[in-house]
């Protein structure tokens, strides 16, 4: 899947978002394009102390590297400031929201044009194209 974002889901059950992102014991990680996805990573978290624990932050934060979002049934300040300089959305979404269902929104969005944070999702995910120094030395550009 050339053309695929990973996003990670917050979840226990593997079907719905029932998890708060700090206090998450699993996430889902998906790679998703507009016409397929697929299931990339189950990773468990286990028992984390809770408050003031800022280390549990910090082991989520690199399973979710080269994710482009992560929904969750809500996220805090901390979390939110280390995921958006980490180049990660958080997205909010209601308790039991199915993740087939957000996946499906996802490809619609896809589909019909993304948001803003999409866009830049999808920008980062390609790689350069090489031919573009043939189009700019063609334009006339030179060092």
């Amino acid at each position: 899947m050339d053309t695929a974002i990973k996003v990670a889901f917050a979840t226990t059950d593997m079907k719905t978002v029932n998890q708060h992102f700090g206090s998450s014991r699993s996430f889902a990680v998906y790679a998703v394009n507009p016409e397929r996805y697929e299931l990339l990573e189950a990773a468990q978290f286990g028992e984390l102390d809770q408050d003031g624990n800022e280390q549990k932050l910090s082991v989520k934060m690199q399973m979710l590297e080269g994710c482009a979002a992560v929904y969750c049934q809500a996220v805090g300040a901390s979390a939110i400031k280390q995921l958006v300089a980490q180049g990660i959305q958080p997205v909010k979404v209601h308790e039991g929201s199915r993740i087939a269902d957000l996946i499906a929104d996802l490809q619609n969005e896809l589909n019909t044009g993304p948001s803003s944070w999409l866009v830049k999702a999808l920008n980062k995910a390609k790689s350069p194209d090489a031919s573009r120094f043939d189009e700019m030395e063609e334009e006339g550009w030179s060092e």
